[in-house]
């Protein structure tokens, strides 16, 4: 059966399989609360151009959760 999938165009089994585990699995709104916390804390006191040091460090938390930013 999966032979006819493949043949049809629709994505075999492994693929589905291989997408599920690349994509981040929180909403990105709810990973890496430390950084985020730090990050905003940083901009609100100091103003964005005085945190690229925290900012990075969250986007670099995001990356490794799996999210493309």
């Amino acid at each position: 059966m999966s032979g006819q999938a493949a043949e049809n165009g629709s994505i075999s089994e492994p693929a589905k399989v291989a997408a599920a585990e690349s994509k981040p699995k929180k909403r990105i709104c709810c990973a890496c609360p430390d950084t985020k916390k730090l990050r905003d804390e940083c901009i609100v006191e100091h103003g964005e151009a005085a945190c690229t040091k925290w900012i990075e460090a969250h986007r670099m938390c995001l990356r490794a959760e799996g999210f493309n930013v």
